[in-house]
């Protein structure tokens, strides 16, 4: 394996399919693949956005104040979180919740040093709630907790397989980039993650690899190092 220790960035959108919110099928071959990753010996942390349920950004913001849009958001990842750990147990793995605030009976308070010691005891983890903050998006979450428990690379799984130089659903000529600078990203505003997770990502030297999760079959040939995809490191 490529890697021994990983930390995926998931959508909401990755676990739909159309119009479905839970798809059975997507989230049973999810889990699946990730049985398989956990089976060859790596340990793996999830950060899980709320897309399917809810966007803060969405929301009528002359109503509804932004920190309690957020906030919503961040309740929403927890249900995402329930779901999919419900999922992996049902393929036979060990799998936690961690947040940052404690919401009993879904969530356990998250830690670094509890965090750690799980992942080296054979579970699967769920970081849910975001960074527990307002203002904070679940990539600025995922580059967090990535950093915390000193994963390998962040993995983001994303419709499309990689990063490309403009829309390509909108732009058949558009361009994948095969790998890219944290430096390249930011001066070209290429649309990877929010500014602040790049830019913890890139003051920490965090490596992340982008590839297209809408086949759940990927993640295990990016862990080995085979899937197309964009890596994005500092040099």
């Amino acid at each position: 394996m490529k890697f021994t220790r990983v930390l995926l960035k998931l959508s909401g959108e990755a676990l739909m399919e159309g119009t479905e919110q839970y798809s059975h099928g997507k989230l049973t071959a999810l889990a699946q693949v990730l049985a398989q990753v956990h089976q060859a010996g790596v340990q793996v942390g999830i950060v899980v956005g709320a897309g399917n349920i809810f966007r803060a950004r969405s929301a009528n913001l002359e109503i509804v104040d932004r920190v309690t849009a957020d906030n919503v958001g961040m309740l929403g990842t927890v249900m995402n979180a329930a779901i999919l750990r419900d999922y992996l147990r049902a393929e036979g793995l060990k799998a936690k919740i961690l947040s940052p605030r404690e919401q009993r009976p879904l969530t356990s308070a998250f830690a670094r040093d509890t965090a750690l010691s799980l992942l080296q005891s054979g579970y699967v983890l769920i970081f849910a709630g975001g960074t527990g903050n307002p203002y904070f998006t679940t990539d600025s979450a995922a580059s967090l907790r990535a950093l915390e428990i000193s994963a390998d690379v962040l993995l983001k799984g994303t419709q499309v397989d990689g990063v490309y130089d403009r829309d390509p659903k909108g732009d058949p000529g558009a361009r994948r980039y095969d790998s890219l600078t944290y430096a390249e990203v930011i001066a070209q505003r290429l649309q990877v993650m929010d500014l602040t997770a790049v830019t913890l990502c890139a003051e920490h030297g965090m490596p992340m690899f982008v590839f297209d999760i809408s086949d759940p079959a990927n993640l295990l040939k990016a862990v080995k190092g085979e899937q197309k995809g964009t890596w994005i490191a500092k040099e």
